[in-house]
C-alpha cells in the first residue's frame, strides 16, 4: 500500500482526486482519510494539522519554582508529541503499519521539511521497513501534483536541522527570560498573568515602542512658508517657495517683494511608472494590510486556504523572479475563465513581458493565481469568509496581471518663476497612458495638470499668503511598515512574521487599530526596561544575527550543537546583566502594572 501524508486535510483530498480520479472517504480516529487506486495498487492519503512534534523541557524543568531560570541554559530540550495532534498520530501509525511506500507530501518549505521528518519518525516507530519519499509541489493543481509524484525525492536533513535548531533556541531563550520577568513581578500580576519574552516577538515590540517614544518626545517647531497664486498668460497657478522661514516677519518681508516675475523653468517630461515585481509573502501581507485593511496574520491564513483550494500557488515564498519552468501563457489562459478574463485575453493578444525582482529563495516561485474564478465562485467555496477570500484572491490575480503589463506613462511637469529675491514653483502630473494601472488601481497616481507655459514668459502674483506650519512627529507605525522593517532586520521568516506581531497583540503589549500598531502601557514599560538594562534582548539586529547563523546550517554545514551552545553562551551573559538590575526592573514594571490596574478599576 502507498501512504501519502499531506499537511492539511484539503490537500490530501485534492491529491486523492488528482491521482485516483475517484476516491472513498472515511474517518480513522476522527481524522479524514481518502482511499483510491494509484500506480496499480491501493493508496491512502491523510492530512495532518501542521507540526505533530515540538521541543519541550523535562517535566521537572517545567516547574517554574523548581530551579532558577538560568539553569535552563544547561538543559537539553527533548522532542515530544504535541498533545493536540494525538489523533493524527494514531491514524498515521495505523496506516503506516500496512504501508510499503510512504510519500511525504508536506508543504515545500523548511517547516514542511521538518514536519516530513517528524512524520517519518512516527512511521519508522511502527514500520521500519517502509520506503520513504519526499514530494514537493508549489500549487495544488492536477499538473503540479501529478508531476511531483512522478519524480519524488528525499528529505533535506539540513533544512530539518535548521528548523529544529531554531525551535530549541527559541524555546530556551523564551523560557529563561519569560520566567525571569514573570517571577520578578509575580506579586503584582493577576492570577494566570505572565510577562512573556520571545526572541522574535520582543524585538518586534521594540520597533513599535521606539516609534511611539519618538512621537511622544517630539517637540514641534513653528516655521513659515510663502504661497501664492501666480498669473502666467491666461492661466493661474498655485505656487509656493521651497524656502522655510523661522519667523513670520522674515517671511512677510520676502513676500512683500513678490510682484512681477518671469518663468525660469517649464518642464514637461515623459516618465514611465514601472509595474510591481512578482509577489512574495511579506509584500502580499503589506499590501493587503495597507489597501484591503486585512491584517497580516489573516492575510496569510486566507492565502493558505486559497492555495489548498487550488486558486493560488504556495503563498510562503521569498522569490520575486518567475522561473523559466512557469508557463506564464498557460496561467493567463487559465485566468480567461474567471472575472479577470477580458484583461488576460488582452495580454495574450498583445503580448507581455514579465517584471523581475532580485530575490530567489531557490524553493518556490512568486505567488501567482492557479485558477480563474469569479466572485460568486469564491463566495460559494468559502462561505462567510468569502469577502476576505475574494479580496486576497483579487489582489493576487491583479498583481500577477500587473507584472505582465506595460508601464504607465505620465508627464511630469514643473514650473519655476523667479521673482528676484525668491523663486516660486509648482509641480504637476498628467497621465498619458494608464498602462498597468488599469488592472492595478491601488498604485494609480492622481492627476494634477499644469498649464503649458514657456521659459521667459512674464508672470504676476495676484494673491500672496504667509502660512504658519509646524514640524510633525513621525507617523504611527503601520503594520505594513512594521513588516518591511522586520524583513530588513531578518526578524522571523516569511511564514512567521505575522505570528510575531499577533503574539504581541495577544500578550497585551500592542494593539492593532485601523492598520496602526500602537503599544500599550505595559508594552512600553517592558520595552523601555529592556532597552535600559539589557538592550541586546530587544535590539532587532541581535535577532538578525541569529537568523544568519541558522542559515549557515544549510549553506555552510555548521553544526547545530555548536551553534546552540554559542547562542546560549551569548544570551547567558545578557541574562546576568539583567539579573544584576533585577530590583530596578522590578520597580519599573511594578509601577506600570499598578498604574494599569488602577486605570482598569477606574
Amino acid at each position: 500500500m502507498k501512504l501519502i501524508v499531506a499537511e492539511k486535510r484539503s490537500v490530501a483530498q485534492s491529491i486523492a482526486k488528482f491521482l485516483g480520479r475517484s476516491y472513498k472517504s472515511q474517518k480513522l480516529y476522527g481524522v479524514s482519510v481518502y482511499r483510491f487506486n494509484y500506480g496499480g495498487g491501493e493508496a491512502v492519503a491523510i492530512g495532518l494539522s501542521g507540526h505533530i512534534m515540538d521541543f519541550d523541557f523535562a517535566a521537572r524543568q517545567n516547574v517554574w519554582t523548581w530551579l532558577p531560570p538560568e539553569e535552563l541554559f544547561n538543559a537539553t530540550p527533548i522532542l515530544v508529541l504535541r498533545g493536540e495532534t494525538l489523533k493524527y498520530v494514531k491514524a498515521l501509525k495505523s496506516l503506516a503499519t500496512k504501508a510499503d511506500e510512504v510519500y511525504l507530501a508536506l508543504d515545500a518549505d523548511v517547516e514542511g521539511e521538518a514536519i516530513a521528518y517528524e512524520t517519518a519518525l512516527v512511521v519508522k516507530m511502527v514500520n521500519p521497513r517502509a520506503r520513504l519519499y519526499r514530494v514537493r509541489f508549489n500549487a495544488v493543481t492536477y499538473k503540479e501534483i501529478v508531476s511531483a509524484f512522478q519524480k519524488p525525492t528525499y528529505i533535506d536533513l539540513k533544512k530539518v536541522e535548521k528548523v529544529f535548531t531554531r525551535m530549541q533556541v527559541d524555546l530556551t531563550l523564551g523560557a529563561v527570560f519569560t520566567r525571569f520577568l514573570t517571577l520578578t513581578v509575580r506579586n503584582s500580576l493577576n492570577k494566570g498573568q505572565f510577562l512573556s519574552y520571545g526572541p522574535c516577538q520582543t524585538p518586534v515590540l521594540g520597533i513599535v515602542v521606539t516609534r511611539e517614544l519618538q512621537r511622544r518626545n517630539f517637540k514641534p517647531e513653528k516655521y513659515y512658508v510663502i504661497k501664492a497664486v501666480v498669473e502666467i498668460g491666461s492661466s493661474k497657478v498655485e505656487m509656493s517657495a521651497d524656502a522655510k522661514f523661522k519667523t513670520k516677519g522674515e517671511a512677510e518681508a520676502i513676500a512683500a517683494t513678490i510682484k512681477r516675475g518671469v518663468v525660469k523653468i517649464a518642464v514637461y517630461k515623459p516618465h514611465y511608472v514601472e509595474p510591481p515585481e512578482p509577489l512574495e509573502t511579506v509584500e502580499l501581507e503589506r499590501r493587503a494590510s495597507r489597501w484591503l485593511g486585512i491584517n497580516s496574520k489573516k492575510t496569510l491564513d486566507i492565502a493558505e486556504e486559497l492555495y489548498r483550494a487550488g486558486y493560488i500557488s504556495y503563498p510562503r515564498t521569498e522569490t520575486t523572479i518567475y522561473p523559466p519552468t512557469l508557463d506564464l501563457k498557460e496561467v493567463l489562459e487559465e485566468l480567461t475563465a474567471g472575472e479577470h478574463g477580458p484583461y488576460a485575453l488582452e495580454l495574450l493578444r498583445k503580448g507581455f513581458k514579465p517584471t523581475r525582482g532580485d530575490s530567489d529563495d531557490g524553493a518556490h516561485p512568486p505567488i501567482y493565481p492557479t485558477k480563474g474564478a469569479t466572485r460568486a465562485e469564491i463566495f460559494k467555496v468559502f462561505g462567510k469568509a468569502g469577502g476576505h477570500a475574494w479580496a486576497v484572491y483579487d489582489l493576487v490575480v491583479r498583481h500577477f496581471l500587473a507584472t505582465l503589463s506595460p508601464p504607465a506613462l505620465v508627464e511630469k511637469q514643473k514650473i519655476v518663476v523667479s521673482f528676484g529675491k525668491i523663486e516660486l514653483s509648482a509641480e504637476g502630473q498628467r497621465t498619458i497612458d494608464e498602462g498597468y494601472w488599469r488592472i492595478y488601481p491601488w498604485e494609480k497616481q492622481p492627476e494634477k495638470p499644469l498649464p503649458r507655459v514657456a521659459p521667459g514668459e512674464p508672470a504676476r502674483a495676484v494673491e500672496i499668503r504667509v502660512v504658519e506650519r509646524e514640524t510633525e512627529p513621525p507617523p504611527q507605525m503601520t503594520e505594513s511598515e512594521l513588516l518591511a522593517l522586520m524583513k530588513k532586520y531578518g526578524i522571523g521568516t516569511d511564514a512567521t512574521m505575522q505570528d510575531h506581531i499577533y503574539t504581541n497583540i495577544k500578550r497585551g503589549y500592542v494593539k492593532l487599530v485601523k492598520g496602526k500598531c500602537i503599544p500599550t502601557a505595559l508594552g512600553i514599560s517592558l520595552a523601555t526596561s529592556l532597552f535600559q538594562y539589557a538592550p541586546e534582548l530587544i535590539e532587532p539586529t541581535v535577532r538578525a544575527k541569529i537568523e544568519k547563523s541558522l542559515n549557515s546550517i544549510v549553506k555552510d554545514g555548521v553544526s547545530p550543537a555548536k551553534l546552540i551552545a554559542e547562542i546560549k553562551l551569548e544570551f547567558s551573559k545578557y541574562y546576568q546583566n539583567l539579573k544584576a538590575k533585577r530590583e530596578e526592573i522590578k520597580k519599573a514594571l511594578e509601577t506600570a502594572l499598578y498604574s494599569i490596574q488602577q486605570q482598569s478599576r477606574g
